[in-house]
């Protein structure tokens, strides 16, 4: 499986950004597609999930009010509205997927096993 983010780009603080992650190859509408970013010189973060089959989402409750995932199973893509953004928000996004994802390991990178090259976003103060 192939995925391939975008979307990314510089905005200034206050803006919106929406990233896609488009999959291609030996897909399933069971998988789990998360989004992930890593700003320079900090560790992964985990940003949002949501399980193609049903459409049920994960994201922390400190990115809640501002980020919103959605899906479109027809064409197999991904999407990470991003709004009032943030210098903070700065990092590159990756998209991930994975078949055996469940509630609890959602947020842990090692439960996907596929993953995007990243997509940079960058906020001006």
């Amino acid at each position: 499986v192939q995925l391939q983010a975008s979307g990314g780009g510089l905005v200034q603080t206050g803006g919106s950004l929406r990233l896609s992650c488009v999959a291609s190859g030996r897909t399933s509408f069971s998988w789990t597609v998360a989004w992930f970013r890593q700003a320079p010189g900090k560790e992964r973060e985990f940003v949002a999930a949501i399980k193609f089959n049903g459409g049920h989402t994960t994201i922390p409750e400190s990115m809640k009010d501002r980020f919103s995932i959605s899906r479109d199973n027809a064409k197999n893509t991904a999407y990470l509205q991003m709004n009032s953004l943030r210098p903070e928000d700065t990092a590159v996004y990756y998209c991930a997927a994975g078949s055996s994802v469940i509630q609890s390991n959602r947020a842990s990178q090692t439960a996907y096993g596929n993953w995007g090259q990243g997509t940079q976003v960058t906020v001006s103060s």
